[in-house]
C-alpha cells in the first residue's frame, strides 16, 4: 500500500491520478475533507481507503506492515495565515509524528518542504544541508516547514529512507480549490477571460522593475516525476530543491497566458498589499545541482509549454487530473 497524506489537495490529488496512470491503485487517502472545493480533485481516483488525518496513526499502528512508502504532501498551506498554533499542529508536530512512525516502522518517506524557506533570498538558494540554518522564511507557513527541515536533519534514527523536497512554485491542474492561495496562472486565466486585462503588484524595490519579480515556476507533472524518482531510488536521503532552476518574470507568465488565449496583451500594476509587502519574495531559483547528481535527469517543463498545457488541457474544459 501507498500513503498520500494532503491527498485531496493540489499536488497529493494530482499525484494520486499520476499513480493510477502507472497501475497503482492500492492507495490509502490522508486529508481531512472537510472541504467540498476539493471534492471534484477525488472524482474517478482509484484507491483503497479514504482516512481522516486524526485517524490515520492508530489505522497506521495495524496496518503498518503493508505500507511500502509515505509520501506526505498535506500541510496548511497558507502563507498569509496569523494563527502559529495551526502551523505548529499541522505542519510541525503532524511531521514530526509521522517522521517518528516511519521511523519505528521502517517505512521510506518521502515529504513536501518549500522555497518559501529560503525568505527574502539574502543566503542564497542552495539546498546544502549546511545552509539550511541560515534561512530567515518570511511568514508562519514557510517557518513551519522550515523549522521541520532543520528537525529532519537533526534526528539521529530516521526512517528506512528520507527525502524533504522543497518545491518552488507549483502550478497546475487540481489547485482550483485553492482561491488567493491558488498560481497567478489560474487568476490570470479567470481575469483575462473575464475583463480582457490582468493587474499584476507593483514593485516596490529600485532594484526590480514592475512586473519583473521572478520565480521558479514548475508544473506539478514535474514535482509528481520528480516523487516517482525519489520512491524508486532510495539511496541518497536529504533534503531536495525541485525547480526548474530557471526564475522567470510575472510579466513573462502573464504574456504566456495571453498568448495561449490568443489575445493582445493588456497589463497593468497596482500596489502590493501593506500587510504582505514586508514578506513578499522578489526573487526565487532553484539550485538543482544536487537532485541532478542524485540521478533526477529527466528535463522540466519550460514555463510557455506548462502554460498551454494547463490551460488548453484541463482550465479551457473545466478538466481536473
Amino acid at each position: 500500500m501507498i500513503v498520500i497524506t494532503g491527498a485531496a489537495g493540489f499536488i497529493g490529488s494530482y499525484f494520486v491520478g499520476k499513480l493510477n496512470r502507472k497501475g497503482f491503485t492500492n492507495l490509502i487517502l490522508v486529508d481531512a475533507y472537510d472541504d467540498p472545493s476539493k471534492d471534484c480533485n477525488l472524482v474517478n481516483k482509484k484507491y483503497t481507503e479514504l482516512l481522516d488525518r486524526n485517524h490515520f496513526f492508530d489505522w497506521l499502528e495495524k496496518n503498518s506492515g503493508q505500507v511500502e512508502v509515505i509520501f506526505h504532501l498535506g500541510a496548511r498551506t497558507d502563507t498569509v495565515g496569523q494563527e502559529p498554533e495551526i502551523y505548529q499542529e499541522l505542519n510541525l508536530d503532524y511531521s514530526k509524528k509521522i517522521w517518528k512512525a516511519c521511523t519505528k516502522y521502517r517505512i521510506p518517506l518521502i515529504y513536501a518542504s518549500s522555497a518559501a524557506t529560503y525568505g527574502d533570498g539574502s543566503f542564497g538558494f542552495s539546498d546544502g544541508h549546511d545552509k539550511i540554518g541560515l534561512f530567515r522564511p518570511l511568514n508562519l507557513y514557510a517557518w513551519s516547514k522550515h523549522d521541520f527541515d532543520k528537525w529532519a536533519l537533526a534526528q539521529n534514527e530516521t526512517p528506512a529512507f528520507w527525502a524533504g523536497l522543497k518545491f518552488f512554485n507549483v502550478y497546475g491542474p487540481n489547485e482550483y480549490h485553492k482561491g488567493d492561495m491558488a498560481s497567478v496562472i489560474l487568476h490570470a486565466y479567470n481575469k483575462i477571460r473575464e475583463t480582457g486585462e490582468m493587474k499584476l503588484f507593483r514593485s516596490h524595490r529600485p532594484d526590480f522593475q514592475d512586473g519583473e519579480q521572478k520565480r521558479d515556476f514548475v508544473y506539478v507533472d514535474d514535482i509528481a516525476e520528480v516523487l516517482l524518482f525519489f520512491w524508486g531510488n532510495p539511496n541518497n536521503p536529504g533534503i531536495y530543491n525541485v525547480g526548474t532552476g530557471e526564475a522567470r518574470s510575472y510579466l513573462d507568465l502573464t504574456r504566456a497566458v495571453f498568448s495561449t488565449l490568443k489575445t493582445e496583451p493588456k497589463i497593468s500594476f497596482i500596489d502590493t498589499p501593506e500587510e504582505i509587502r514586508s514578506r513578499y519574495q522578489y526573487f526565487t531559483e532553484a539550485d538543482i545541482t544536487k537532485l541532478r547528481e542524485a540521478g533526477y535527469t529527466k528535463p522540466f517543463t519550460g514555463l510557455e509549454g506548462g502554460v498551454d498545457e494547463y490551460i488548453l488541457n484541463f482550465l479551457s474544459c473545466g478538466q481536473c487530473y
